[in-house]
């Protein structure tokens, strides 16, 4: 298997959801990058975060590609599109082929339990019996974790970042802000796949100051010209990153990916968060940073502690909770010294 364009997985029969519903037709897309060695122990799987798709080296690409730490001429890496976003896997847009049309805000709900089992049933079916390492950040983390819970034998290694083990109370209440600027557009409820576009960049604009920080504000977006009344940086970057959010995803899918995120609990049903993170076997890396306000460190801090011989590390960095995309410099360092532990590759 070598680098591949999208490809789609068809799960044989319906998926039962947590909450009880049942999605009948289930697709997932997905991508790898690299060759499977003959001994098939070289498997990186990826978890993204939101709003980000299976192309991982578009998204990652100072830790995933050529010359970076993941190079698939030595790793065949998996990342896959989670169901109900936009990017190929089933969502609120995708039409059921029994009624030709898509559910839109009628979409059940999905937890992050749920992506895991869609997404292991990709595994089973590229029968792939090990993963090397399993690597996520935001609810991508919250995936892998979970993940890492239900099939402690199946990963080696497990990396999270900015990520928890419950969506806290804090998460919840911007994810629900978030909706509500959505379901304040009028258009969400005409279920058109430009519904809630209006809500959406608000609601993007509002995420934004949850995955930056005072002091990334402050150095990029200060408006220089203090004769300046209105219209300043601040306001137009807000404006530019919602219309940048509209152009490549939909509020449907938002809404739907942001209370799966709101769902995230390791412990419901298994005796609490420490007794569910106790069942992980595989090695663990857990990087925090410093100035994230949604995921604080000590969400990383309680991760490290319920985990067998987990290692905890922690970012300084101005970017937030987005440092986790754009500090792989950080990252790589880390990596490399947890890998060098036991491996050297």
């Amino acid at each position: 298997m070598a680098d591949s364009e999208q490809q789609v997985f068809r799960l044989p029969r319906p998926l039962r959801l947590e909450s009880g519903a049942v999605l009948s037709h289930v697709e997932v897309a997905y991508h790898t990058f690299g060759r499977l060695n003959a001994s098939r122990d070289n498997v990186v799987w990826v978890c993204h975060a939101l709003t980000a798709n299976a192309e991982v080296e578009s998204w990652w690409p100072g830790l995933f590609g050529v010359g970076t730490h993941f190079d698939p001429a030595d790793w065949f890496v998996v990342c896959a599109n989670v169901l109900g976003s936009c990017y190929g896997s089933t969502g609120p847009l995708t039409s059921n082929p029994e009624t030709g049309t898509a559910a839109y805000h009628e979409f059940p709900l999905l937890t992050i339990r749920d992506l895991v089992t869609a997404h292991e049933a990709l595994r089973e079916h590229l029968a792939l019996p090990r993963v090397h390492t399993l690597i996520g950040g935001s609810l991508g983390g919250q995936q892998a974790v979970e993940w890492a819970i239900q099939r402690p034998s199946l990963f080696e290694n497990l990396v999270l970042l900015a990520t928890n083990a419950r969506h806290s109370a804090w998460g919840i209440a911007f994810n629900e802000a978030q909706r509500l600027a959505i379901f304040a557009d009028p258009t969400y409820e005409q279920a058109t796949p430009d519904g809630g576009a209006a809500g959406l960049r608000a609601a993007r604009a509002m995420a934004l100051l949850s995955y930056r920080s005072y002091d990334a504000y402050g150095r990029t977006q200060t408006e220089p010209n203090d004769e300046v009344l209105q219209d300043f940086l601040a306001s137009s970057y807000q404006r530019y990153q919602g219309d940048k959010l509209v152009a490549r995803f939909n509020a449907y899918s938002y809404v739907s990916l942001s209370r799966s995120m709101d769902s995230h609990h390791v412990g419901r049903g298994r005796g609490g968060v420490a007794t569910a993170l106790g069942r992980i076997q595989a090695r663990t890396l857990i990087i925090g940073i410093s100035s994230d306000v949604l995921f604080p460190p000590a969400e990383q801090q309680v991760l490290a502690r319920h985990i067998r011989g987990a290692t905890y590390a922690e970012m300084d960095s101005a970017y937030g909770h987005d440092g986790f995309l754009i500090e792989t410099a950080q990252i790589t360092h880390f990596l490399e010294r947890f890998y060098v532990q036991t491996y050297v590759h």
